[in-house]
């Protein structure tokens, strides 16, 4: 393996960091033994790169070695009567549902994009609109195959080498590099769900929509308007959907087609969305999207009710392709928090009222419910997460950073958690305040135990573990 001539920069999902590496791109899983090997005479760390749609540096690492899994993509046994399929990791979740869904299958744990990965998925162990019922990503995982650094090809799952199912997963790619995933599909009976709309006056409408909806729905999302301030603060919309049973859809073998489920990628069937992100740039300013915000709330204010495709329902990031650029040269930072139910109010208000006061508001702010995991390094909680996107420009990117840190001081003081798909300023002090020392020592114990020359690390690793 040459990989002198591979030196390039790369950037974060949201443009707001970028280094330096080495990349390698993996075919198999004998690569991976190679590259671990080379990392180890070449005295470099090595990381771990799907898609590449982390809004933070967990797939990043500067001045070592990244592998590209996204060639590693294939599906390699899918049993449709009993909804199990076998993938590499770089099978995308768009890969999946194309899979599945025709035959009255989908991924039971979905991003907000279908072009994250399967590593990716379980090294973050993401979390949908519905984890308050179906949990993260990771639960859904009958067992997987990961190659450790020690050269060691370990098979793990809830019964077998249990301690580091539990650790891999929700890892960050940081004990080692899975290359082949087999895991339970959620049977449907339609492919649409059906989809509540109604408009919240304020957080505490909010919260209580999302706590009382929950146990009645099968997904809940909350979108609030950021903009909003005073008795209004934390308004917006909540979409709470169900899925459709047998019978409740007269043709599901034509709603369950693929070409029935994509997004389509023009306006009015002309104007192509892969350039709508260039539209949207003289609106990336605080009074554009003050403007986009209030006419979204005023837009959201009659109560309905719809069918809706499963892919137009959960990836709403996808209906702009490119959308982040809008942001500028400067990026985004998406910022979220997982707060438990008792005191989410309470720091949200804070912090929404700071982000005001600051002249630094959230573009975009998304709200969901949450309950608690078994995974090691885990985000959940019995409570909330409000996600929070912020524009990155020269001038207030000090600002900002000091901004988020206090951001942190709350959610901690309130009992609150971290997600590191997303946050990109939460400091070392701060991941062991929530993760708690014994977690930390336990994870530690582990990457002694998987890794013990240290060679697979990444920038958010050295940021959070030191």
């Amino acid at each position: 393996m040459d990989i002198t001539q591979n030196f390039v920069q790369l950037e974060n999902f949201g443009h707001s960091h970028s280094a330096p590496a080495y990349v390698l791109k993996i075919n198999t899983p004998e690569e991976v033994h190679e590259a671990f090997h080379l990392a180890k005479k070449m005295g470099l760390t090595v990381t771990a790169r799907g898609a590449g749609r982390s809004y933070n540096d967990s797939a990043l690492n500067g001045g070592g070695i990244v592998l590209d899994m996204s060639d590693m993509n294939a599906i390699m046994r899918w049993d449709k009567a009993e909804g199990l399929i076998t993938a590499q990791p770089g099978v995308t979740l768009e890969q999946l549902w194309h899979k599945v869904e025709p035959d009255g299958w989908w991924t039971p744990v979905v991003s907000g994009t279908m072009r994250t990965t399967l590593g990716g998925c379980l090294g973050a162990n993401i979390h949908g609109k519905n984890n308050f019922k179906m949990g993260t990503f990771g639960e859904h995982v009958v067992e997987f195959t990961a190659i450790l650094p020690t050269g060691a090809e370990v098979t793990c799952s809830p019964n077998k080498n249990a301690d580091l199912f539990y650790s891999i997963i929700s890892g960050l790619g940081m004990l080692g590099i899975i290359v082949s995933i087999t895991m339970k599909m959620k049977h449907i009976y339609s492919g649409l769900v059906s989809v509540d709309a109604f408009p919240v006056r304020n957080l505490h409408e909010q919260l209580t929509a999302l706590q009382d909806g929950a146990p009645n729905s099968d997904y809940i999302v909350g979108w609030m308007d950021t903009f909003a301030g005073g008795s209004s603060l934390g308004r917006g919309q909540i979409h709470a959907a169900h899925y459709l049973h047998a019978g409740d859809d007269p043709n599901p073998r034509e709603t369950m087609k693929v070409q029935n489920q994509v997004l389509p990628p023009y306006i009015f069937g002309v104007f192509p969305k892969s350039i709508l992100h260039y539209f949207m740039t003289p609106f990336a300013n605080n009074l554009g999207w003050s403007m986009v915000n209030l006419a979204k709330y005023i837009a959201s204010q009659r109560k309905h009710t719809f069918r809706q495709p499963h892919a137009a329902f959960h990836f709403l990031l996808d209906y702009v392709p490119g959308w982040e650029f809008s942001y500028g040269k400067g990026g985004l930072i998406q910022y979220q928090s997982f707060l438990p139910k008792e005191t989410a109010e309470s720091a949200w208000t804070e912090m929404l009222r700071l982000s005001l006061k600051n002249g630094l508001p959230s573009y975009l702010g998304v709200t969901k419910r949450h309950r608690p995991d078994k995974f090691l390094l885990t985000h959940a909680v019995d409570g909330f997460s409000l996600a929070m996107d912020f524009k990155v420009t020269e001038g207030n990117r000090a600002r900002l950073g000091k901004m988020l840190q206090e951001f942190d001081e709350i959610v901690l003081r309130a009992g609150g958690r971290f997600y590191f798909a997303k946050n990109s300023e939460t400091s070392a002090d701060t991941a062991r305040a929530f993760y708690g020392e014994e977690t930390v020592k336990k994870f530690k114990k582990l990457k002694d135990r998987c890794d013990p020359h240290g060679l697979l690390e990444s920038d958010l690793y050295r940021r959070i573990f030191g």
